[in-house]
C-alpha cells in the first residue's frame, strides 16, 4: 500500500471498528462516527463469535495489520508461556521491535515504524536489525541510526505531543535511544481504545 493511500485506509479502519484506533487527532472518526459506506452501516446484535472476532481483528489492525498466520503464532506462543495467556499475548505484541519504536515515538505510526526497521535504520544493542517482528528482550537498547535521525517522519514523531510514553520503556529522545525495561501487562499499555485480549484467547480456544 502506498503512503498516499494508507491514511485513507487507516481512516476506514477507524470507522469499521467504530473507534479512533490509534488515537490520532486527524481521524475522521472524531467527527463522523459511522462505518464505511455511503450511509454507514447499522450494527446489529452481535453473537459471541462476532464479538470475539472483532476483538481479534482490532488487535491485529492496531499492530499494523499483522497477518492471520503470524497472529495465531503469537497466540500459540502466549498459551505456552506461564501465566495468563491474554497478558502474555499483549506482552509479546508490545515486545515487537516495530511496536517498541512506535511506543518510543521514533515513528508517527506503527506502519512507519515497520518501514524504519525494514530499511535498516534501527539497531538493537548496537547491531542492525531489519526484522520488524524481532522480539526485544528486557534490557535491550534500541537506537535510531544517525543517518535516519533527520528523516521528517522521525522528527515529526519525536516532536508530537499526541501520544503518551509508557513507563516500561526508558526513552532518551535527544539521543534517539530507548531501553526496554520490562515486558508490560495490558494495564501498562497506553492504548487509546479498550483492547480485549481475553476475547482473542476465547476466539482461538473455541
Amino acid at each position: 500500500m502506498s503512503e498516499q493511500k494508507r491514511p485513507t485506509a487507516k481512516h476506514k479502519v477507524d470507522r469499521r471498528f467504530g473507534c479512533n484506533l490509534w488515537g490520532r487527532g486527524k481521524s475522521p472518526y472524531n467527527i463522523r462516527q459511522s462505518r464505511p459506506g455511503m450511509h454507514g452501516q447499522a450494527r446489529g446484535k452481535q453473537t459471541n463469535y462476532g464479538i470475539q472476532l472483532m476483538a481479534k481483528q482490532k488487535l491485529k489492525a492496531y499492530y499494523g495489520n499483522i497477518g492471520e498466520k503470524a497472529f495465531r503464532k503469537y497466540y500459540q506462543e502466549a498459551s505456552r508461556l506461564r501465566g495468563d495467556t491474554s497478558q502474555n499475548l499483549i506482552g509479546l505484541l508490545e515486545s515487537r521491535l516495530d511496536a517498541v519504536i512506535y511506543r518510543s515515538k521514533f515513528a508517527p505510526t506503527v506502519f512507519a515504524a515497520r518501514q524504519l526497521v525494514s530499511h535498516k535504520h534501527v539497531t538493537v544493542n548496537g547491531k542492525k536489525v531489519n526484522i520488524p517482528s524481532y522480539i526485544v528482550k528486557e534490557g535491550d537498547v534500541i537506537e535510531v541510526r544517525t543517518s535516519a535521525r533527520t528523516i521528517p517522519a522521525v522528527m515529526q514523531a519525536i516532536e508530537s505531543a499526541e501520544r503518551d510514553l509508557p513507563e516500561y520503556i526508558d526513552i532518551d529522545a535527544k539521543g534517539f535511544k530507548a531501553t526496554f525495561l520490562r515486558t508490560p501487562r495490558l494495564e501498562d499499555v497506553p492504548y487509546p481504545v479498550q483492547m480485549e485480549p481475553h476475547l482473542v484467547v476465547e476466539f482461538y480456544s473455541r
